[in-house]
């Protein structure tokens, strides 16, 4: 999709981060804009944010997992805008790993929002853009965590690798109908994404409480400390703005983390060749 103006974005987790940057950039140009997030408050801020960009920014509030929320969101963008070309599933959360406290609420929350949230948002959202016919683009927002595993036994990390994978497998089967996907995969960027307890519904339980001093904790706040210190989202919104145009099916914004990513392949590449030897 070259040119993107006069064509509508759908957002999720856009009231805050990374969606809140791709929302801005897209009004900026020239694009008709509906943000989507859970958190109703933020939602209203971010929105008002945008209307000294475009007067076509709208909000709704929508919870990811539940996919009927996703459903009445993409009908309001339809009232509000008529088609939909872009759609951005980011809406994502974090919550404890490691194998202290292997919590199944955790678990069972971070998979809903991040892999199923993907997967409610493509199920809406496709149908529509194939029925209309002018093309239109996926951008599934991942992770570093989606290509490496340095974060450990993590529930963030096996949704992310699920993210990509879903993503890689669906991109041939869209093109046809001229319908692109990109899969982003930033690496710590300034976003909000250490306090997604604040949004946490309560059919998943409190979230995860560490011990001091233990391995999680220890993790938690070095990842709250890189993530202060990570490269500002509009930067990472510039990236997925040229990817769309360029139909690029990855994103990455931090290319010294592809030294551990490249080690990770070196070592599946080793196991396939012993593999094949044993066979001779």
């Amino acid at each position: 999709m070259k040119d993107l103006s006069g064509k509508t974005a759908f957002v999720t987790g856009g009231a805050s981060g990374i969606g809140l940057a791709m929302g801005r950039a897209f009004a900026e140009a020239g694009m008709k804009v509906m943000l989507a997030d859970i958190e109703a408050d933020a939602l209203a801020d971010a929105v008002k944010s945008l209307h000294n960009v475009s007067p076509d920014v709208r909000g709704v509030v929508c919870d990811v997992a539940d996919a009927s929320s996703v459903d009445r969101a993409a009908q309001d963008s339809y009232d509000a805008f008529g088609k939909v070309h872009v759609v951005c599933n980011n809406a994502g959360v974090a919550a404890g790993g490691g194998i202290d406290d292997i919590s199944l609420d955790s678990w069972n929350w971070v998979l809903d929002v991040n892999l199923m949230g993907v997967l409610h948002g493509t199920r809406t959202f496709l149908p529509h853009m194939r029925a209309h016919g002018e093309g239109g683009h996926f951008v599934n927002t991942a992770s570093m965590a989606g290509m490496m595993s340095g974060m450990g036994f993590s529930p963030y990390t096996a949704s992310k690798f699920a993210v990509v994978a879903m993503s890689e497998g669906l991109a041939p089967q869209i093109k046809p109908f001229g319908i692109g996907i990109s899969i982003l995969c930033p690496g710590f960027v300034r976003t909000r994404i250490g306090e997604s307890g604040r949004n946490r519904p309560v059919q998943y339980g409190p979230a995860n409480a560490y011990a001091p001093n233990s391995p999680a904790a220890a993790m938690v706040a070095m990842i709250a400390e890189m993530i202060k210190a990570g490269i500002d989202p509009a930067d990472v919104a510039a990236r997925v703005i040229s990817a769309i145009r360029e139909d690029e099916l990855y994103i990455f914004t931090h290319p010294e983390m592809g030294v551990e990513m490249k080690q990770r392949f070196a070592a599946i590449e080793a196991a396939m060749d012993k593999a094949a030897a044993r066979t001779k």
